[in-house]
């Protein structure tokens, strides 16, 4: 059995309180980690990042409880109780996407699957790389395989699309990661913060499954890396385009289906009577279709109805994208219209209403018109979770409506419908975003005018945008890439609540860092330049890249001081005294916080956000709290977090009540106190009832325990 005091011991707590900052009683665990570590050493030790700094940190620590009993004791009771929490349920669910009714040949592609499935565990991850064109089935095939009833996976299948054809269109590993979490059964709160921790957490997850994992539209082994895991019941199939070098797995190719499956398939779809009765166009169809099981599916209604003469195809022409344009030659003007211009950026998961904006059409009918492009295989439907009545594009197929566009619209119609499209979705955020989160003044109100929808309430809001999350973060690329900062600019200040109350951060990041360029290139000394500076600093911080955050938290500092805006200012720098927190430094932090009261004591009337400032100034005396807390100051803690706790409680703040009286528990608990914690902590848990706090009453029923407990 493992010495709780050992070097390894001690190097192992630091690493799973470190890595349970993904919650915020896992960033309470993590301050108290530091003061600790401070008072057993005796002096102020940075935050360790690295595994090699974590090891340096714990022999520091040994070295003082190895000779101190009283020391030992200490560190042994807060190793105990930083442990715990809500334990991930365990899915045995499917969560690929749904398999085709009719699957053609393949049968030595199964075979190959079945076998590498299959084989005896030696330590190799058991790895299958299925690659073929776009519309030749390699992503069905995975799909297929996994959906068989099998003893293979009674852990669950869990899928991922990567992103595409090339490191452009790819997703960050982090958001990518995450989302196989949440199939696993695992929830945000539960996840390490920072991205690099994120693929040990995943490996250790599935360690002891048995589990198919599906990483669809693959570039590179790279990116797949991350991913994969020895662990022995443990099958992963990584669908790509083309094979690449670098990844150790057993090849599976899925090239056309010869003739004689084209026809079987058709025969399928359509029906013995039908494929007889196209005898004399079956030839040209099949050789336009190139064995392509997507583009044989969406001739099949040529075949029931050809309303147009058969076409012969281009030498080395691509099968996905003549399929489209003879589907296209059967639109209605309206659908045509509607095809063409939604094609103009990669949108993730469009709707109706938005579509509607972009092509001046009633969203109605545009709904009625994606319904009929998606029966005629010009769209995908999004079919999870709240995807449903949203649709998007099959590569080969948007390229070819693209170039449809271009050709038949021009540059100039096709520039306008992206600007309303992009409009539609600034609206629609800058709304949602201001209903979701009303009193913070980072968050713009919209003109009255352009509010659009009303939510029910904050959570109904918060759902839209991230219903819309995907397509804000393409609708940013999209603006900097038009020349339109201004639009760009709404978009990424409409995204501060689902920093704040979501998280998302690895997917966000994109998005924020195109805001810090665009404060420095084309907003210097506006007032959009700080906010935008300190909404990345908000995402690295959490994060954990926190050399870049403390870079953007600077850089948003000097901009609001620039504008004179006051209330920026002082928040800029509480965001860096929050930063000195997470890294132990404690003094500094302090220090910080009493430079953005000083800040706010300046403010006047008629500054923006002075109606903020009495809730403002009861945070900073909480975080100056949590500073002299970390700092060993515990008469003087209390009495700063008492005075923020008077504020909460008199605004009926419950959320920030709750958080300062775990504070101010907490550094009762730091003297062994547990009669004087004790009352604060039922408080809290009484102040939670009912918010689905779980993991914050986790941490508070672990304090109780403590202080029950004989």
């Amino acid at each position: 059995m493992l010495d709780p005091t050992s070097v390894a011991a001690i190097s192992a707590v630091l690493g799973a309180v470190g890595s349970g900052m993904a919650n915020e009683a896992g960033k309470w665990a993590w301050e108290s980690t530091g003061g600790v570590v401070r008072r057993i050493v005796g002096r102020e030790v940075p935050a360790p990042v690295a595994p090699q700094e974590r090891d340096d940190v714990a022999r520091m620590v040994y070295e003082q409880i190895r000779t101190n009993p009283q020391l030992a004791a200490s560190w042994s009771a807060f190793a105990s109780r930083v442990h715990g929490g809500p334990n991930p349920a365990r899915s045995a669910q499917s969560h690929l996407p749904a398999s085709i009714r009719f699957f053609t040949d393949r049968k030595e592609a199964m075979r190959q699957l079945q076998r590498e499935a299959t084989r005896r565990a030696d330590g190799r991850p058991r790895l299958a790389l299925v690659h073929g064109p776009d519309g030749m089935g390699s992503s069905a095939l995975a799909v297929h395989f996994g959906s068989r009833p099998t003893r293979l996976f009674p852990d669950g299948q869990i899928y991922a699309d990567l992103g595409g054809g090339g490191a452009g269109s790819a997703r960050d590993v982090g958001t990518v990661l995450r989302t196989l979490l949440r199939q696993l059964g695992v929830r945000d709160e539960e996840m390490p913060s920072a991205t690099d921790r994120l693929g040990e957490f995943f490996r250790h997850c599935a360690a002891d499954r048995k589990l198919l994992v599906v990483l669809d539209h693959a570039h590179s082994a790279a990116q797949v890396r991350p991913f994969l895991t020895s662990a022995p019941g443990v099958f992963t199939i990584v669908v790509a385009r083309t094979p690449f070098p670098g990844l150790d797995a057993v090849r599976v190719p899925v090239g056309p289906l010869a003739d004689k499956d084209a026809v079987r398939l058709l025969t399928d779809i359509t029906g013995k009577s039908t494929v007889a009765a196209a005898r004399a166009t079956l030839p040209s169809l099949l050789a336009r279709c190139g064995g392509s099981p997507y583009a044989l599916r969406a001739a099949a209604d040529r075949l029931c109805a050809p309303t147009l003469p058969p076409r012969q195809a281009a030498p080395d022409s691509d099968p996905v994208q003549g399929a489209a344009e003879d589907n296209y030659q059967l639109l209605t003007p309206e659908s045509a219209k509607l095809y063409r211009l939604m094609a103009l950026r990669s949108w993730p998961a469009f709707d109706a209403a938005t579509a509607g904006r972009a092509t001046g059409q009633d969203p109605a009918v545009t709904a009625e018109l994606l319904d009929g492009l998606a029966d005629r295989m010009l769209l995908e439907r999004n079919r999870s979770g709240t995807d449903n009545g949203r649709y998007h594009y099959r590569p080969g197929v948007r390229a070819h409506a693209e170039a449809t566009a271009i050709r038949e619209d021009g540059i100039a119609a096709c520039s306008a419908a992206l600007t309303r499209t992009l409009l539609a979705y600034a609206d629609l955020a800058t709304s949602a975003s201001h209903q979701a989160l009303p009193e913070s003044w980072r968050v713009p109100a919209p003109d009255e005018d352009r509010i659009g929808q009303r939510y029910e309430g904050r959570g109904a809001a918060l759902d839209a945008l991230l219903a819309e999350l995907g397509n804000l973060v393409e609708a940013v690329r999209c603006a900097e890439e038009s020349g339109d900062p201004d639009i760009a600019v709404r978009l990424i200040r409409s995204l501060w609540p689902l920093q704040l109350k979501a998280g998302h951060h690895e997917m966000l990041l994109p998005a924020l860092r195109i805001g810090a360029r665009l404060a420095d290139v084309h907003l210097p000394g506006s007032l959009d330049a700080g906010a935008l500076h300190a909404q990345l600093a908000h995402s690295l911080t959490e994060l954990g890249r926190w050399e870049e955050a403390e870079a953007e938290t600077l850089a948003a500092a000097r901009a609001e001081e620039s504008a004179a805006h006051k209330r920026g200012h002082a928040s800029a720098v509480e965001f860096l005294g929050l930063l000195r927190l997470r890294q132990w430094r404690y003094q500094e932090a302090h220090e910080c916080f009493d430079e953005a009261g000083v800040i706010l004591n300046t403010m006047g009337a008629h500054d923006e956000g002075t109606a903020d400032l009495p809730r403002a100034q009861a945070l900073l005396e909480r975080h100056r709290g949590r500073a002299l807390r970390g700092l060993g100051q515990r008469g003087e803690a209390r009495e700063r977090l008492g005075t923020a706790l008077r504020h909460f409680r008199a605004s009926g703040d419950t959320y920030n009540t709750a958080r300062t009286l775990t504070d101010l528990g907490e550094t009762w608990l730091d003297e062994e106190d547990t009669e004087a914690a004790l009352p604060l902590i039922d408080e809290a848990i009484t102040t939670l009832d009912g918010q689905r706090a779980e993991y914050h009453l986790s941490h508070l029923r672990r304090m109780r325990e403590r202080c029950v407990s004989p």
